[in-house]
């Protein structure tokens, strides 16, 4: 074991457990009084601080002053590590709400948590439901005024980026507010997909120009898509899934 896997294994993994489940279990008893959701997301917030400092992740930033704080977006990021979230929380200086794996939300405790914290189920499988689900998060946006991230590949990859999915553009034109290229590099260093250890390391967070989307009709979603793909791409340094010029099937 070399020492930086000692160091993680007797120092950095305990702090991280045991920062989750302190902050976890305050965040669900907050959720009891403040159903608004505002509570939980600054508790996520201090936890996201803390479990990358005991973990010496540093974030560096560039582009964030494109985005005004007291505004609302669709942020729409990829998706490299379960670094992600906390990097992100402890980086964005709006209020958010994110979509979450669907099964999360069935876990006892963890899944009222999610729900009452005014986070949203990702539906897979079935078309009707997946329209509700964005539809919701639109709504939400709205009446909480808050912003929603998104991670449009659908999951972790281990190798390049993937095909965006297009629930972050039917959301972003359904509550027609603007909508945010985001792209991460790091986090894949710091914590790798198959492993528990975090190492020490610096994440980049590169935000793109706010593409408006007033006046947009959902029919315009693919080519949004297929925008915000190349840019998310160019911006974690990666390369895109499809060429500039290449169509997108509809």
């Amino acid at each position: 074991m070399s020492l930086g896997h000692l160091r993680s294994f007797l120092f950095t993994d305990p702090l991280i457990i045991l920062l989750t489940i302190g902050f976890g279990s305050a965040s669900f008893v907050a959720t009891l009084f403040d159903r608004s959701g505002r509570l939980p997301e600054k508790l996520a917030r201090a936890w996201a601080r803390a479990l990358l400092r005991v973990s010496g992740v540093e974030i560096h930033t560039e582009g964030f002053e494109k985005i005004d704080p007291r505004q609302k977006y669709v942020f729409v990021v990829n998706h490299r590590s379960y670094m992600d979230i906390p990097a992100l929380l402890a980086s964005l200086p709006v209020e958010i709400r994110f979509y979450a794996k669907q099964g999360l939300f069935l876990i006892p405790f963890l899944g009222t948590h999610l729900k009452r914290a005014g986070h949203l189920p990702v539906v897979r499988g079935d078309a009707r439901a997946s329209v509700k689900s964005m539809t919701l998060g639109a709504r939400l946006i709205q009446e909480r005024h808050v912003s929603m991230l998104l991670f449009p590949e659908g999951g972790r990859s281990r190798g390049p980026m993937r095909e965006f999915k297009e629930g972050a553009a039917y959301i972003a034109i359904k509550a027609g507010i603007p909508v945010v290229p985001l792209g991460i590099a790091g986090t894949r260093d710091v914590l790798p997909m198959g492993s528990s250890h975090v190492r020490g390391g610096t994440v980049t967070l590169r935000m793109g120009e706010p593409i408006l989307t007033a006046g947009m009709k959902l029919h315009d979603r693919g080519q949004l898509t297929a925008l915000l793909e190349r840019q998310v791409a160019e911006l974690a340094g990666e390369p895109a899934p499809h060429p500039a010029e290449a169509p997108r099937p509809v």
